[in-house]
Parts: structure tokens; sequence; C-alpha cells
């Protein structure tokens, strides 16, 4: 009878064939499929026969290191997680060795970037070797942060290479500002992130400069990437049109940054260039609010704060009476808002459609939890992988071409009469799309700065890939 290892709750293991020199993975015989962190996931055919390949990051809390794999497929299943959401993905088998023992395992293709670990490893691939100790942790041995550089090399920008770039915004630990930072680094960029409100500015017409409060002059940089929350428009457009003045090249321009920010300029533009977007009125005084509830086709209707974002400052109001009330109380504030009619079919869905350079680089469904008519994930909405059509794809290119946009999230939404724009964003989150999809969009952000100014970047390779 074979002898059973007894393994702890984490344990590092290594994947030979898929090049993985060291995982950590959560031993968890609870769970029955194993699963192996992948993104830019793509099927293809060899020999007649199904693979997928696939990227996978082996190292949890970092995308510095970034392994390519490729293996045929065996079966795709419909898999239910933890929270009860569920997930067709792809299956491989692969060789896996633990404490120096090698047998085949089965696992699924999965994004596990907001998980605890890389991988899973469940009891079908531990049936009949492994017992567990749900009360110890590495009992085959733990790795350091000096084993796994010697294994995957620091995959740290080479000095000198590359660009180098600011990440303009107001938060370093948001998820979407801590992409940018680490997919710069990885292509060999110097990557800065700038708090927008540490930064101010010199106008002087022989020696203009933008300063940091650390006493640094920020002259330097190649680009910026403005990621301006919406209480910092003014501040954040303003810091930014000062960079481009000094021959810097920002990844949305302020003046789009600007008129994107302004819900009633942008729908103005939209519709002057003959988009499809929900019937909106718009007016000053109170005493117009009738003829704003007929004028998009009465109660039930949608009234937004001009100022709002993240589903904030937008109210449903489901009768006449409400709308009433709504629209005068936010009058006798001095607020700015629209009203705007109530697409009832789509069912609290939306299409997010991520723009870069005029393309869809990747698209999703948001879906409002229950009880919500906003589909924003802020709100609690949930995000899934979709399909867009052609006509949805074309609206969402005119969108952001109109806005001049060069990084934009277009919002539609299905309608009776066909798709209609909703709303576009000059800062549109990474972690929603990026989770839905399993593409690295962030990435993406940073090739289309290399595109523009025409660099080559110096990509670090992990040391053990070198040999190969």
């Amino acid at each position: 009878m074979q002898n059973k290892l007894v393994a702890g709750s984490k344990e590092w293991c290594a994947l030979p064939e898929l090049d993985i020199a060291a995982v950590k993975a959560r031993v968890d015989s609870g769970a029955k499929t194993s699963s192996i962190h992948a993104f830019n996931i793509e099927p293809f055919t060899r020999d007649a026969t199904q693979w997928v390949r696939f990227d996978l990051h082996p190292l949890q809390k970092s995308r510095r290191a970034t392994i390519r794999c490729e293996a045929p497929v065996i079966d795709r299943r419909t898999i239910r997680s933890s929270n009860g959401s569920s997930e067709k993905r792809f299956v491989i088998k692969t060789p896996m060795t633990l404490y120096g023992e090698t047998w085949d395992i089965e696992l699924t293709l999965t994004n596990r970037d907001a998980m605890g670990y890389r991988m899973l490893l469940g009891r079908e691939a531990m049936s009949g070797r492994i017992l567990v100790d749900s009360e110890a942790e590495f009992l085959f041995g733990d790795v350091s942060n000096q084993q796994l550089e010697l294994l995957y090399g620091k995959a740290m920008p080479v000095p000198g290479a590359g660009l180098k770039i600011g990440v303009l915004a107001s938060n370093p630990d948001l998820y979407s500002n801590r992409r940018l930072m680490e997919a710069g680094e990885k292509r060999g960029h110097q990557m800065v992130f700038l708090d927008i409100r540490q930064c101010y500015m010199k106008l002087d017409a022989e020696a203009p400069a933008v300063h940091y409060r650390d006493g640094r002059i920020l002259n330097d940089l190649d680009a910026v990437i403005p990621r301006i929350r919406p209480s910092m428009t003014f501040y954040g457009c303003a810091i930014t049109r000062h960079f481009e003045s000094l021959g810097v090249y920002a990844l949305n321009n302020s003046a789009a940054i600007s008129q994107s920010r302004d819900k009633l300029f942008s729908l103005q533009m939209l519709q002057k260039q003959g988009l499809d977007i929900p019937i909106t009125g718009y007016a000053n005084s109170p005493n117009d609010t009738d003829n704003l509830i007929e004028m998009v086709g009465g109660a039930p209707l949608i009234v937004k704060l001009l100022e709002g974002t993240q589903g904030k400052g937008v109210v449903l109001a489901e009768t006449k009476k409400a709308a009433e009330s709504v629209i005068n109380a936010m009058k006798s504030l001095r607020a700015n808002l629209l009203v705007q009619e109530f697409i009832q079919e789509a069912a609290g869905k939306d299409l997010r459609c991520f723009m870069i350079d005029g393309q869809v680089a990747a698209s999703m469904q948001r879906s409002a939890a229950p009880g919500e008519f906003r589909a924003n994930l802020h709100r609690g909405g949930e995000a899934t992988l979709t399909d867009i059509t052609a006509e949805e794809e074309m609206l969402a290119i005119k969108a952001a071409k109109t806005m001049n946009l060069s990084v934009a999230g277009v919002d539609i939404i299905r309608s009776n009469r066909g798709p209609l724009l909703l709303e576009v964003n000059s800062s549109p989150g990474l972690q929603g799309i990026e989770d839905a999809t399993g593409h690295d969009v962030a990435s993406m952000m940073i090739q289309s700065i290399e595109k523009q100014l025409r660099t080559s970047p110096k990509l670090v390779t992990p040391a053990y890939l070198e040999s190969a």
C-alpha cells in the first residue's frame, strides 16, 4: 500500500511541464477541483487537437514574473465557486511535483488574482496520495524570497531602459493604479506614482515646471497616465494640461477629460454625432419639472446629478409624484441634474466596453445587485464576460472617438430600439474588466504609450527562462 504524504493547508509545489518552478498552493480537501491562475486564455488547434495557451503569474500579489504556457485541453467544465457563481473553464492535465513525488493532476484555468493563492489543490488531485493537516502549514518546507528571486528573477526594470511614466492619481493602493505601476515596470519602464495633491505648477515663459512637494521637478517625464477622481477634476486637469505644455504625453489629454466629466456636454457631443442615447431632459428652473417628466416619457425615470460618478447621485423615480419630489428637492439645493428615460427592458444590466486607441480592448456585462437598478460594480453589481454585437462595438468606437479619449470606459444599455449610450468614462477602473475577461488591460494601456512615443521596451526575462 502506498504511503500517503501529510500536507499542510499551504504548500509549495512545482508544475515542471508548465515551467513553474514553485507556486504556493492552498491545499483544500473541501474543494473537489484544482485550479491555477491564468489570464489571456486563448484556445487553438494543434495537430487536429484542441490546445490552450495562457499567461500565468506564479507569485502571489506580484505580476512582474509572467510565464507563457501551452497545454492540451482535456475538457471544458462549468465550475461553481464558493460564492455561488458559475464559470465555464478549460481543463488541462499536467504533472505536479510535491516533496519529490510527481504525478498527473487536472487543473482548471481561471483568473485567481483576487484569491489568496495562485493555485488551489483539490481532493481529486490528492486522492490516494495526500492527507491534509489543516492546522499545519508548509510541512514540506517554505520557500524564501531569495530562493524565489533565483528561480524567477527579480523581474525589475533594467536601469535606464524604457520610458519614465507617471501615474497621476490620488491613491497608490487602488487596484487600477497598482496594476499600471506593475505593468509599466514589467515592460522595463521607470514608473512614478504622483499624488495630484502633492503636485504644483510654475508658470514661466522661460522655465515652466511641475514641482512635487518633496522637492522634485517632474519635467523629465516622458508620459503621464491621468487617473483623476471626480472631486479633483479641475486641479487634476490643470496639472495634466501643464504637463502637456512641457511636451509630456498624456494618455487622455486634459481637454478630453474635462469634457467627459461634464455629463450634459458629453451627451450633447454624442447626440450631435448622431449616436443614440436615452431621451434626456435638462432645465434650470423647478417651474419646468412637469415638462421635463413628460419630455422623457413620464415615470419611471432616472434623475442624475451632473457631478455624480460610480452610480452616486443617480435616483430611480418610479412614479410622477416621486419624480417631482426628487427633482424639486435637488433644484432647491441648486444642484445641476439631468432627467433621463428609464430603460426597463434592460433589467438592471449594461455593457462596459474598455476602449484603447479607438478599439474595444475588452468588454463585460454588469448586472445590478438584487433590489438595485444601478449596475455599477461599486454599487454591488456583478461583472461577467460577454460578447458584444457589431452594432454595439461600432457605437463604442464612435463614442470614444467623439470624446477624443485614448482610453475610455463606454457604457451601453440594450433597449428595444437598439443599443443606447449611457456614459463615456475617462478613468475606467481595471479590476472589474480584468477579473471578468482575464485580459491584461493595464499592459495594453502601457503599450498604447509605447506606440505613441515609438519606444521599444526592454522586457525583463526571469532568470530561469534565459537558459530555456
